[in-house]
């Protein structure tokens, strides 16, 4: 057993270089463009089947439905769902500002395209109140009340301050824009199918729909509140719209109309009792018991019964069309003034479904495709904008009803609009009576699940703070500057705190634990060791312009030292010992620099001290001396001390680098070299030796035989070339003097590469003046 939990790994120790030549790398081949359109354009009978089956997914999952297994669960599932897509098609046309009946539309045809060209088998398609609330943003906006003020002698209603409004001209143009812009969400929603762009909704983060959609119910309660109230308020559109209405609604509250509030809380108070009750007992009921249509078919003969619209001019539905309208084209005038918020309401739309429909395709194992989804939901949207419809998505309720009564497929679905259209046909005519307080209480009981998220707040705090950071400030921007504004400044505040994080990334120096090839932090564990003379900077972050100068700030705090700062400050000794040499001060030999004897060494004189002109009478041959920048110096220059000879960057976490990241990653490794610190690269991925090949990195001083295939590889070369290396301290710098020389020596290369650094050009130039 003790053997089992140890091994022992024997191999040479590898930089990239070698471990190229000995494993013989095969650089990749990518494919040309014949055989990529080749590819393309290869046609089989299989090939052609699939293309059809991936389009029409009826073509999977038809052919074998369990028909003894699955049709009765569906049937039961699909009146289920019926009943409560019918009322919650009513309510949520309430939210669009158009007339009710026209909900029932909305919740029958996007379910027949969906049908064929769906990839889930469970969400109930239809409205859902945040996509609603979004449509009736945009109908507000674009057609307010004011634009349908009239004389007395025309009106068919009274606005809030008294004005007569021409509500049957209102309410068909609204349903003409509710319709256009449910076409072209549908338009944008195909064509971003068609490209293949289904991966947008991945920047749609839980954090951020958690917060969007507890801001929408909040927006939703609001805009359904007034019509518990029945109290008449102007329509409130952009930033702010949320307060003023609330201040308006209070400050109307007096003309409150009792018998809708009653019938209002009382819905509320029995919907979310049943619903505890469907929620607590639901493995002992069987079918949830359907509240919302038992509160209608009540409320409806309450108040046909007792008359309330006369008696107590209570707000009622009045009347629902019976039958379907012939389809109409869109206007296409409008799409430029309603552009902008249809991208919104189509990504949302979009990624609410796939949310709820991956939820239920993970928990019943099957996948969905997401760019099929957003073909299926755009042809739907499309089709139903034909009939008057407005746009479509899923909504939780509706569709945990429709999994949870047994629907297998969405032949559950087809029912349900069966059920649907029966209420179009035949039954709208008796839910006029109906009081509209009943269908904004039935929206309300429908928010509780939206407001609970609330409580993931503290959660998300405990568990990431940069993610409950994101549900506030997305949740409080779409309350203050509307739901299309907030969900926008919401992700671009999301993508920012994704550039924060990448940076300012995480980094820090490690070191080795004795005796294995582990590589820790140092400040994390008390037997890490540092190798002598070596530092290890690991930086856990793909490189590119916006964080080099963190890399650059990391370097520095690791190795404690800036080699720029170094270098500068070496060539300034350097120059001091050069002019106090030429004085006669100090005396160059092989040895060293020393004072000559009898004369009192005054190295250390101030910077100010000026320059002598004066011809200095010196031998006549050349010396070679040699500095220990690590020993104390004769002259007055504060050098910092380098105890390290190698640098090791760890890039196991760095997954690309941009051109400036490259540049500068050569400009370190020179400033480190000039100083004698060799630098050395472990534990890097494939891509980047392809990608600073590309780059032309490599030279005759950047070489491959840097890198190395891990940190250990890199510590034990670096220990086997100290082992053997000369047992002279390896920092010196020689200088070369001239002493029959006139002319101040110039501390020059023999070559210099064209992209030097700046700091070594001025030094030059401060030589030669």
């Amino acid at each position: 057993i003790a053997e089992l939990s140890h091994y022992v790994v024997a191999r040479p120790i590898y930089s990239e270089a070698g471990f190229q030549e000995e494993n013989e790398r095969r650089p990749p081949l990518p494919p040309t463009l014949r055989e990529r359109a080749q590819a393309a354009c290869r046609c089989s009978r299989k090939r052609a089947f699939q293309i059809a089956k991936s389009f029409l997914p009826i073509l999977e999952w038809l052919p074998n439905y369990r028909v003894k297994e699955w049709l009765m669960s569906d049937i039961i599932s699909g009146v289920s769902t019926g009943l409560v897509a019918t009322l919650q098609g009513l309510a949520y046309a309430l939210l669009v500002a158009v007339p009710v009946g026209y909900g029932l539309y909305s919740a029958f045809f996007p379910i027949l395209t969906y049908f064929f060209l769906g990839t889930s088998r469970h969400i109930s398609v239809g409205p859902f109140p945040v996509v609603s609330l979004m449509v009736g943003s945009v109908v507000l906006s674009m057609a307010p009340d004011d634009n349908f003020l009239i004389d007395g002698s025309n009106a068919t209603g009274i606005n809030g301050t008294g004005t007569l409004i021409d509500t049957e001209s209102r309410d068909a143009q609204r349903v003409l824009i509710a319709s256009t812009l449910t076409f072209l969400v549908g338009i944008l929603q195909v064509i971003f199918g068609v490209l293949q762009i289904g991966f947008i909704v991945r920047y749609l983060a839980d954090p951020l729909v958690g917060g969007f959609t507890t801001a929408a119910a909040f927006q939703v309660l609001v805009s359904q509140l007034k019509i518990v109230l029945n109290v008449s308020t102007k329509n409130y559109n952009g930033v702010l719209s949320i307060i003023y209405t609330l201040i308006e609604t209070f400050e109307k509250i007096g003309t409150t109309n009792i018998a809708d509030l009653i019938a209002g809380l009382l819905t509320i108070f029995v919907c979310m009792v049943v619903k505890g009750i469907n929620d607590r007992f639901k493995h002992k009921i069987p079918i949830p018991i359907p509240i919302e249509v038992i509160v209608t078919i009540v409320a409806t003969g309450i108040s046909y019964a007792a008359d309330l619209e006369k008696k107590y001019n209570a707000g009622i539905v009045k009347s629902i069309p019976r039958g379907f309208l012939p389809p109409e084209p869109p206007d296409v005038s409008l799409f430029s003034q309603m552009i902008a918020a249809s991208f919104s309401i189509a990504i949302v739309a979009y990624a609410i479904a796939v949310s709820v429909g991956k939820v239920y395709a993970t928990k019943h194992d099957y996948a969905i495709d997401g760019n099929q989804e957003f073909i299926a939901f755009g042809f739907s949207n499309i089709f139903s904008g034909a009939f008057s419809c407005f746009v479509a998505t899923t909504a939780l309720s509706r569709t945990a009803v429709q999994e949870s009564t047994g629907g297998k497929t969405q032949v559950a679905g087809i029912i349900s609009a069966g059920i649907v259209l029966i209420s179009i046909v035949a039954l709208g005519k008796l839910l006029e009576p109906l009081q509209k307080s009943v269908l904004a209480a039935v929206v309300i009981a429908n928010l509780k699940g939206m407001f609970m998220q609330v409580f993931d707040v503290p959660r998300l705090w405990r568990q990431n703070k940069v993610d409950a950071m994101i549900w506030v400030f997305t949740c409080v921007a779409s309350i203050v500057l509307g739901l299309d504004l907030g969900l926008l400044a919401g992700l671009l505040f999301g993508l920012l705190t994704v550039v924060l994080r990448v940076q300012f990334p995480s980094w820090g120096g490690f070191g080795n634990i004795p005796g294995t090839d582990i590589y820790k932090k140092v400040k994390d564990y008390k037997n890490v060791i540092e190798p002598e003379g070596v530092k290890i900077l690991k930086f856990s972050s793909p490189i590119f312009y916006a964080n080099i100068d963190g890399l650059k700030s990391s370097l520095k705090s690791t190795v404690g030292f800036d080699a720029v700062k170094v270098y500068n400050k070496r060539l300034k000794a350097l120059r001091k010992i050069q002019k106090l040499i030429k004085k006669g001060k100090l005396k160059a030999t092989k040895n060293g620099i020393i004072s000559e004897p009898g004369i009192n060494n005054e190295a250390f004189e101030t910077d100010e001290e000026p320059e002598d002109n004066e011809d200095l009478q010196v031998p006549t041959k050349e010396v070679e001396i040699q500095v220990d920048w690590n020993s104390e110096l004769p002259v007055k220059v504060n050098i910092p001390k380098v105890p390290i000879h190698s640098l090791i960057l760890d890039f196991g976490a760095v997954t690309f680098l941009d051109i400036v990241a490259v540049r500068s990653i050569k400009t370190i490794i020179r400033e480190f070299e000039r100083i004698d610190v060799r630098v050395y690269f472990a534990s890097y991925q494939d891509n980047l030796i392809s990608q600073l090949e590309r780059s032309a990195f490599f030279d005759d001083i950047v070489r491959k035989d840097i890198f190395f295939l891990t940190v250990h590889d890199a510590v034990l070369y670096i220990r086997n070339q100290m082992t053997y290396s000369d047992n002279q301290d390896p920092i010196f710098e020689k200088i070369s003097l001239m002493q029959e020389s006139k002319e101040p020596m110039e501390f020059t290369e023999a070559s210099r590469p064209d992209d030097e650094l700046d700091v070594q050009e001025e030094v030059h130039t401060s030589e030669l003046n």
